[in-house]
């Protein structure tokens, strides 16, 4: 029999920890979450990490859990400050890019039913990491924000790609282009959230809905995952497409800055 140990470990960026047949994931950063995690070692160790939990009979749940301190579009600002020092450049772009896209297939792909927990103000990037999930759980002072509007940018980590699914290209539309601030309750009435709970529960609700799923047998779990996201089947080329239209509005915008007297 495996021992927990095995799957508890302490990082910078993120920490995990094993309870019975379920796996807590925690990520976590003093500093901006988005900047540090254009450290390919980063995607490495998280990678490598859900790659054993794949191997394992073990385990039947993941657990995903935010960190509390996201500062939300500042966060998101804060990076563009840093990471492209003030001009546009494709570097930076391509590696936080990389990082979520892979991320995002790894979660798709798990043998695992993945819980995700978030709390505070959210932008598109996290919310589009917990809508690869199988089952999404906020605090009810949750709000989801879209920050990319006021640099004229596109939200990456497939936000298109799982809105138009879950509720339709018109309702995507408005999402994706409103610089409205979605609570919580909207979210739950949308039906991209599956329960709301106080502040203090957030980990206790987590914790209970993985052990709920926990309950059922393994390979049920992981089969009825693989039917369901059989629709997800064009991700990966949509997160390629993705990319190409990003990098063509920051090279049109880089363009721009460099010759302004054209219009």
């Amino acid at each position: 029999m495996e021992k927990s140990s095995k799957f508890d470990l302490e990082y910078d960026l993120f920490s995990a920890k094993k309870l019975e047949d379920v796996i807590i994931l925690r990520f976590q950063s003093k500093e901006n979450l988005l900047l540090r995690a254009t450290d390919l070692n980063f995607r490495d160790k998280v990678l490598a990490y859900l790659n054993r939990v794949s191997e394992t009979d073990s385990i039947k749940v993941a657990v995903i859990i935010n960190s509390s301190g996201e500062k939300g579009s500042e966060e998101y600002f804060d990076f563009y400050d840093h990471a492209l020092k003030q001009k546009w450049d494709r570097f930076p772009i391509h590696r936080i890019h990389n990082v979520f896209a892979q991320l995002i297939m790894r979660i798709i792909n798990l043998n695992k039913l993945v819980i995700h927990a978030n709390s505070g103000s959210v932008i598109s990037l996290f919310l589009n990491v917990s809508l690869a999930c199988d089952y999404r759980i906020v605090t009810n002072d949750t709000v989801y924000q879209n920050p990319y509007l006021k640099l004229g940018l596109l939200p990456i980590g497939g936000g298109a790609f799982f809105l138009s699914k879950m509720l339709g290209s018109s309702k995507a539309y408005e999402i994706l282009l409103s610089e409205n601030d979605i609570t919580a309750q909207e979210a739950m009435r949308l039906g991209i959230v599956d329960e709301v709970v106080s502040t203090d529960k957030i980990e206790e609700a987590a914790l209970n809905a993985a052990r709920r799923f926990a309950q059922k047998p393994l390979h049920s779990l992981a089969g009825i995952k693989r039917l369901i996201n059989y629709s997800m089947k064009d991700l990966k080329d949509y997160l390629e497409l993705e990319y190409q239209e990003l990098i063509r509005i920051v090279e049109a915008r880089s363009y721009q800055d460099s010759n302004p007297n054209i219009s």
